[in-house]
Formats: C-alpha cells, sequence, structure tokens
C-alpha cells in the first residue's frame, strides 16, 4: 500500500482497507509513512499554517506544520510526553508560486526526513531529523475527514498521506500508455525498459538506461493534463504531468521569439482548447525514461522532455532518496540543460493560437 488518505480541491478521501470502519481500529500507531502538503507561497510573504491540529484521548498529541517568511518550514509533533521539533531553510525564490514539502518518518528505524521541492523547477533542499513519534491512524482520519478540527491555511492546494518513505528529486511525467517513439515504431512508455533503445530528431536511436515510475495523488502539481490534438502537431490527444515540457521548433517560434526551439510546460497551455486537466482520477500513475544526454522522445509526433538528473549521480546520499536508487552508479549520467527558453502561460497560447491560425 501506499497513498492512504488524500484532502483538496473538493476530496476528502481515506482508504477503506486501512482506516476500517470505526474508530477503535483507527487508535493504532503508524510507525512509517509520509505527509506530503503542497501550497502556494504566500504572495505577501506572510507566515502560512500549512496544517495544525491537536487531541487530548487517548493521549495528548498533535501536529503543526508552518512556513515563516524569508523560506523557513516548521514541524512541531508530539506524541504523549515525547515532542518533537525541527526547522528547514530553504531559498525563497519570489518567482516560484508553489512548493511541495514532503515529511518522512521511520520510528523503528528513528528515521526522520523533511524536503521542500519546487514543481516549477528542479530545486529540491532536504535535511534529515532527529526520530520523530509515530502518528496515530486516528490523527490522520481527523486531518482529512473532520475539518472542523484542524487549521489549515487557504493557500494549501492539498495534502496526502503515505504509509510509505516517499522518494523526492526527478519526477516522471508520463501516463503508462504514451506512445514513444522507438526504431520499431511507438511503443507505450510503460514498456520500455533499460537496453530498449528510442528513436529521437536530432540524436539518432539512444538507449534508455532506466525507466522509473511513481503512482502520485492526481491533485496540484500532479494532476493530468490533456494536450489536444492537432495543437503543436500532436496526432492524438497526450495525458502528461503538468510540468511536462514540450520541445517546440518552426517556423513561428523563430518569428515570434528569436529562436530555434523553445520549452512550453504543458499546465502554460491550459486554456480549454491547446489543453486541459483531466477530472476524476483519485491516484495517477506516471512513467518517464532516462536517457543518456537528455534528449527529447518523440511522443505522438511531439517532441517531449525526458527524465532530468543534472549532476545527481555526485550525491550518492541523494540518489538513494530518488526514483533512482536502483540505477547501477554506471549508469547514471550526467545532464546540461539546453539553455533553451522555457515559454511563460502567456507566451505559450500566443504561439498555440499563431500556429492554429
Amino acid at each position: 500500500m501506499s497513498w492512504i488518505a488524500i484532502s483538496g480541491q473538493g476530496r476528502a478521501w481515506v482508504c477503506p482497507e486501512r482506516f476500517g470502519t470505526n474508530a477503535e481500529a483507527r487508535n493504532v500507531l503508524l510507525p512509517r509513512g509520509s505527509i506530503m502538503i503542497e501550497t502556494r507561497l504566500s504572495p505577501e510573504g506572510r507566515p502560512q499554517t500549512l496544517l495544525s491540529y491537536e487531541r487530548g484521548y487517548p493521549w495528548h498529541g498533535s501536529i503543526a506544520v508552518r512556513a515563516v517568511p524569508g523560506g523557513g518550514i516548521v514541524l512541531v509533533m508530539s506524541q504523549g510526553e515525547d515532542v518533537f521539533h525541527t526547522v528547514l531553510q530553504h531559498r525563497h525564490d519570489a518567482r516560484t508560486d508553489v512548493v511541495r514539502v514532503t515529511f518522512c518518518w521511520d520510528s523503528e528505524a528513528r528515521f526522520g526526513r523533511i524536503a521542500v521541492e519546487s514543481p516549477e523547477s528542479d530545486a529540491v533542499v532536504v535535511q534529515d531529523t532527529p526520530a520523530p513519534p509515530p502518528m496515530l491512524l486516528e490523527d490522520v482520519y481527523t486531518l482529512v475527514r473532520r475539518p472542523q478540527l484542524i487549521e489549515m491555511d487557504r493557500d494549501v492546494v492539498f495534502f496526502a498521506v503515505s504509509d510509505r518513505i516517499e522518494p523526492i528529486g526527478p519526477m516522471p511525467s508520463l501516463v503508462g500508455q504514451a506512445p514513444v517513439l522507438t526504431p520499431t515504431g511507438y511503443r507505450p512508455v510503460r514498456t520500455l525498459k533499460c537496453g530498449d533503445t528510442v528513436l529521437t530528431r536530432d540524436h539518432g536511436t539512444v538507449p534508455v538506461l532506466a525507466r522509473v515510475e511513481r503512482q502520485v495523488p492526481a491533485l496540484g502539481s500532479f494532476q493530468p493534463v490533456r494536450l489536444r490534438a492537432p495543437y503543436f502537431g500532436l496526432r492524438h490527444d497526450l495525458v502528461v504531468a503538468p510540468h511536462q515540457r514540450l520541445v517546440i521548433g518552426g517556423s513561428e517560434v523563430e518569428y515570434i521569439f528569436g529562436r530555434e526551439q523553445v520549452l512550453i510546460p504543458a499546465l502554460s497551455l491550459v486554456n480549454g482548447f491547446a489543453a486541459l486537466y483531466e477530472e476524476g482520477a483519485r491516484l495517477v500513475r506516471y512513467h518517464q525514461l532516462l536517457l543518456p544526454g537528455h534528449e527529447p522522445v518523440v511522443s505522438a509526433s511531439a517532441q517531449l522532455e525526458t527524465l532530468y538528473v543534472g549532476r545527481l549521480r555526485r550525491r550518492r546520499d541523494h540518489v538513494a532518496q530518488t526514483l533512482l536508487t536502483e540505477v547501477p552508479r554506471n549508469l547514471m549520467p550526467e545532464h546540461a540543460r539546453a539553455g533553451l527558453k522555457v515559454l511563460r502561460p502567456f507566451e505559450a497560447i500566443t504561439l498555440a493560437e499563431a500556429r492554429a491560425a
């Protein structure tokens, strides 16, 4: 099992198999797990209570996660007389609108970790913590199903709880059935593995070093986006994560932006005609390919960025916290950004309209 509770964007779900039908079944400790909170940063720079709850039965317990001005996340937890406190400082980039905070704990292993990620960039700040106390399963239930008992800032997009240590770092962004061009034709990305090859437009045949996959809540920066054909040369609709980027070239690009190619995040195209958000799913499983030089793949005739890892291989402690922990060190590449301009939403829509015309 993984995600056991999700709250946000009108949803309040708990896994019936895990929580049972009565409170007595929920008065057990959750010795291992993760809490993920995605929030918009306050434009006024005010303090934000991302999630806060306190109870008195069957013993005193509480959890409070707060964002403070200047780029700090403060976490305080208690179970009985056991009190846990940690602070993570991260760089507050005024251009970043959304951050994702993930707190993981394993009480038996006496392990804790808090991380802040920016879905809009590759920025990750992570810090190990002293051993935190376990959460009570009833607390998780209350956080999701009894909103009148908790405090949560209006800018929180969603939060979710997993009973596993969730990975951080580079994330996949293609649904499993997304077609990827290979020397033998298109294949669903979920069927590709290390040793297979893909066919690219500018780099010929390229080997697949690894394929990573992850199931996540279908909310916020994970909510699937449907890219609609025939915009940007798509032969058919394509469903991707919001921050999957398309590599776009052509005469319109050169005329409007003075560049041979630009990058467009899928979310920048969401306007009702070029792309729209997919509704209804609770969870979504994304896949992505690791290639030697971060080459774009061809999918439904469009070019899509693949997994970018930068110089992650030089930090083995961080690799172990990501989806790439099983990739042999000799296969882990180092990537350099191509330096292409990333279009802002109004620029992306302008280009989409120009191509539609």
